[in-house]
């Protein structure tokens, strides 16, 4: 007896009705966890994403991807041997002349025809340590075998705690101390949400060419100055296995936040994403010390200052001297012009006047370094001399 639903295919109804199910909307939504991914995939910093399993992690790279318009390959670090990131060797005609090439995979050659995209490396802590190294050096040199990653494609992973990852093991910390690490949660009104078929977009960072140079020399002045004041949290890798397979300070990950700092003041980044992205590279302790001491910063624009340095004030704190002595050198050196580079000795000048030239010492002498052989010396260098040519910078005096 027909029930008047029988069709060629019984399974198509159902099929039918899960695409319909997968269609959705997106919506702009405030997000600190979505905007740290994208400012840290925009500053093409390598990120580790930890969070329990089932939470999203991998929809959200699919929806960072489409969002950026390029590729995504995903690659279950756990199911593969260490010759699947080294290569494979492939025997030619002859050895000893043309060598032993190693073969990359076909999701790496994908990409590289692409020329663009994003790597997922997913269950990464389940990954054993020969795994673990083997992708040190597609993580550190985007290398698959004898393949070069393009410059373009972004470097993303993903991994769930050791206490609830099957067969978990603690990251290397050479492995550990390349990614920026983001703690990837849930939002039960958003899980709600997307229940109903609606689910919150990713707002990517987008750089303004013409705040780069100012963003730069920001960044600069303000890690320079900070690690200077801190010189103790330079590298200070944790003790215990945890500690050390999750973020920590390094001159490696020092740079890391340098660039993403930079990216953020670039793309005008929310403060709650800049703060999760700068904890995740140098950690939690060092990071809270590094956010307070930009709170209280406040670096003026060191562009708008060599614009009209006589009408800037040096700041009172030592520390802020500093860094923005540092920003002003890292303004002048991005767009060196004669009169630029005079306006940085009026500014540097300023120190002098207020009785602390050994606050721009070292600012001197990198400001010196840029000049133009065809370029006088100007007048507010005169408190530097004795320093410029007892440091080689500034040869013959005057």
């Amino acid at each position: 007896m027909s029930t008047g639903h029988d069709t060629a295919d019984p399974l198509a109804a159902a099929d039918s009705l899960n695409r319909q199910l997968r269609a959705h909307r997106t919506e702009p939504a405030a997000s600190a966890q979505l905007e740290a991914l994208a400012l840290a995939v925009s500053a093409n910093q390598p990120v580790l994403l930890w969070g329990e399993p089932g939470i999203g992690k991998s929809a959200g790279m699919e929806q960072l991807a489409s969002r950026l318009g390029v590729p995504l390959e995903t690659v279950i670090a756990s199911v593969h041997e260490p010759s699947d990131f080294a290569g494979l060797p492939i025997v030619g005609d002859d050895p000893a002349v043309t060598g032993v090439p190693m073969a990359p995979p076909d999701w790496a050659v994908r990409l590289a025809k692409a020329g663009r995209g994003l790597l997922f490396l997913d269950e990464l802590s389940s990954a054993p340590p020969a795994v673990q190294a083997a992708l040190l050096r597609v993580v550190l040199e985007r290398r698959v075998g004898s393949l070069t990653l393009p410059e373009p494609v972004r470097i993303v992973a993903a991994a769930n705690p050791p206490s609830s990852a099957a067969d978990g093991w603690h990251l290397s910390p050479p492995l550990a101390n390349r990614f920026v690490h983001l703690h990837w949660t849930h939002d039960p009104r958003t899980v709600a949400r997307g229940m109903a078929g609606t689910w919150p977009t990713v707002s990517v960072p987008v750089v303004d060419p013409a705040r780069v140079p100012g963003a730069i020399a920001r960044a600069r002045g303000a890690i320079s100055g900070f690690l200077t004041a801190r010189p103790g949290l330079v590298h200070h890798m944790p003790a215990d296995a945890e500690g050390r397979g999750g973020a920590w300070p390094s001159p490696r990950t020092w740079e890391a936040a340098l660039r993403l700092l930079a990216t953020a003041y670039a793309g005008g980044a929310g403060q709650e994403a800049i703060a999760a992205a700068l904890t995740g590279t140098v950690g939690d302790g060092t990071g809270i010390e590094l956010l307070s001491y930009l709170d209280q910063l406040d670096l003026p624009d060191p562009d708008r200052v060599l614009a009209d340095p006589e009408a800037f004030a040096l700041p009172k704190r030592g520390d802020r001297q500093l860094a923005f002595l540092t920003a002003v050198v890292s303004a002048v050196q991005s767009g060196l012009t004669q009169p630029r580079w005079e306006a940085g000795w009026a500014v540097l000048a300023k120190a002098v006047e207020a009785g602390v030239p050994d606050v721009a010492a070292q600012a001197a002498v990198d400001l010196a370094a840029l000049r133009d052989p065809d370029w006088p010396v100007p007048s507010g260098i005169d408190g530097f001399l004795e320093l410029l040519q007892l440091s080689g910078a500034l040869p013959g005096g005057r």
